[in-house]
């Protein structure tokens, strides 16, 4: 067997970012770390993506990833929410580029249906699911849950055309 792969994925938020490392050896998928990046609830804007930023700039270098996957943002009836979540996506979506490691795409909906089976499934599925699927997992959150999950999509459809390279 080859190298193994490591995939960081991540479920972009601008209070909660979580994050998931798995590692891939042929059809092997295994565990390797989760957790979820808090920043401060008020303040200058700038200064909680710049702290989003510097978190995800540390994982990156503890995690050394080889590949990143992250999740699109969903259309929001709140403009203002969806602003916010667009920037600090953003963010999830800058850091591991600038760090050299590939970003790729995938849509929520993608995300549970590669993971549970269906579209539409709700936050506790995925969490039974990756719990299931990567035994050993500690997901504390269920932003980490949903990173996770985003990690094993990309693990999935990784060179196929559905993993959409982030450019």
């Amino acid at each position: 067997m080859g190298k193994a792969i490591r995939i960081l994925g991540i479920d972009p938020g601008l209070r909660h970012t979580g994050w998931g490392v798995i590692a891939c050896e042929g059809q092997r998928i295994s565990f390797i770390a989760s957790g979820r990046v808090n920043t401060a609830t008020s303040g200058a804007m700038a200064e909680r993506l710049c702290a989003l930023s510097n978190e995800l700039d540390v994982l990156l270098k503890e995690q050394s990833p080889d590949e990143a996957a992250v999740e699109e943002t969903f259309v929001n009836t709140n403009p203002r929410s969806a602003l916010k979540l667009g920037q600090a996506r953003g963010i999830c979506l800058l850091a591991p580029a600038r760090a050299g490691v590939p970003v790729a795409e995938y849509a929520a909906n993608q995300i549970k249906k590669s993971v549970v089976g269906a579209g539409h499934a709700d936050k506790t599925q995925v969490a039974a699911m990756v719990a299931r699927l990567l035994p050993g997992s500690r997901a504390e959150s269920a932003d980490a849950a949903d990173a996770l999950a985003i990690a094993l999509c990309h693990a999935f459809h990784r060179g196929s055309p559905t993993a959409r390279i982030a450019s």
